[in-house]
C-alpha cells in the first residue's frame, strides 16, 4: 500500500482501474529480460490547481524510449498529458509523482513482443534523498548501457547496476552512489545526473555516459539565462575532490545538493554557490509550463 491507497484510480491500456486491482504476466518479457522502457515526471500545486512540469517532453521521450526498442504506443504525447492530468483529478493529487510504465505480453523468445501494455500510476512522492546536503561515494559500480543508441532511453534492464550501487552506499553508510563511465570518468549518480560547481561555472559530464534528463536541460537553461557557463567535459575521478560544490538532478531527485564525496567536505557551503540559487529558480519554474490551464477533455 506505500504507492496508493484502497479507493486509488490507475490507468491500463485505456482503462480506469482500480490501483490494488493492477496485474502483470509472471511470464512477461519485461518481468524476465527487463524488455521495457519507463519515465517520471512531478505535479506541482499552484494556485490555478497544478502543472505536471514539462509533461509533453517527459511523455514524447517515453514514446522515443519505446521506438529505441521497437516497441509501439499507440497513445500520442498530447493524449498521454490529458490522462495524466485526469489521474491526478481523480485521485485527487496536486503535489505527485507519476509513473508511466511500458511492459510487454508473455514471451520467453528473444524477439520483440508486439503487444505492448502502458500502465501510468500517481502517488504523494516527497523529494528522492531528501532536503539535506547528501554524503555520496564513488561506487564500483559502473553506469553502462545496453547499446550507446538507447543512451537517452529509460529502459528498464539498464537499472540493474544503478541498484546496485545505491544499495552498496546506502549499507556503507552513505546517502547515495555517485557512478563512473566505463572510462573511469564521472558518469552519474544511479538515477540522476551529477554536476560540480568551481569559480562559479557548473561542470557535467558529457552526454556519452550520462542520461541526458530533463531536470539537467532545465538547468543548462536556466544557467544561459542568468549568465552562468556550464561546460561539458570528461570528468576524472579526482577532479571532483577540488570542487568548490557539487549537486544532482533529477525529476525524482530536483535539485539535491552534496555535501561530501568519499568523505571529502566541498569547499563552499551550499547556500554561498551559484547553484543554490538555480535551484531556487528551478522551485519557482516548475509550478508553470506550456500545459498550465489545459482543458481536460
Amino acid at each position: 500500500m506505500r504507492y496508493y491507497k484502497e479507493n486509488s484510480v490507475a490507468f491500463l491500456d485505456g482503462n480506469w482501474i482500480k490501483a490494488s486491482e493492477a496485474r502483470a504476466s509472471l511470464y512477461s518479457q519485461t518481468m524476465h529480460y527487463g524488455f521495457g522502457v519507463f519515465d517520471g515526471m512531478r505535479s506541482y500545486k499552484n494556485a490555478d490547481g497544478c502543472n505536471v512540469f514539462k509533461a509533453k517532453q517527459h511523455f514524447q521521450r517515453l514514446i522515443d524510449s519505446a521506438g529505441k526498442l521497437n516497441i509501439t504506443i499507440r497513445f500520442t504525447a498530447e493524449e498521454l498529458v490529458n490522462i495524466a492530468y485526469k489521474l491526478l483529478a481523480q485521485n485527487n493529487l496536486k503535489t505527485a509523482y507519476i509513473r508511466p510504465l511500458i511492459f510487454l505480453e508473455p514471451n520467453m523468445n528473444l524477439t520483440v513482443e508486439d503487444n505492448a501494455h502502458i500502465f501510468i500510476a500517481a502517488w504523494p512522492w516527497k523529494k528522492y534523498l531528501g532536503y539535506k546536503p547528501v554524503d555520496v561515494m564513488i561506487s564500483e559500480y559502473k553506469k553502462a548501457f545496453i547499446d550507446q543508441r538507447a543512451i537517452n532511453a529509460k529502459v528498464i534492464g539498464g537499472y540493474t547496476a544503478s541498484i546496485m550501487a545505491s544499495s552498496q552506499a546506502k549499507q556503507l553508510g552513505y546517502d547515495e552512489a555517485l557512478m563512473l563511465d566505463t572510462k573511469g570518468n564521472i558518469a552519474e549518480g544511479p538515477a540522476a545526473n551529477f554536476f560540480y560547481e568551481k569559480d562559479g561555472t557548473l561542470f557535467t559530464p558529457r552526454a556519452d555516459f550520462a542520461f541526458p534528463g530533463i531536470t539537467r536541460q532545465t538547468i543548462f537553461a536556466l544557467a544561459r539565462e542568468w549568465g552562468i557557463d556550464v561546460v561539458e567535459k570528461d570528468i576524472p575521478m579526482d577532479e571532483v575532490y577540488a570542487a568548490d560544490y557539487a549537486f544532482f538532478t533529477g525529476t525524482a531527485t530536483e535539485v539535491t545538493p552534496i555535501g561530501t564525496i568519499n568523505g571529502e567536505p566541498m569547499k563552499l557551503k551550499w547556500e554561498e554557490t551559484q547553484a543554490h540559487s538555480l535551484s531556487l529558480i528551478y522551485l519557482q519554474q516548475v509550478m508553470n509550463d506550456e500545459f498550465q490551464g489545459l482543458t481536460i477533455v
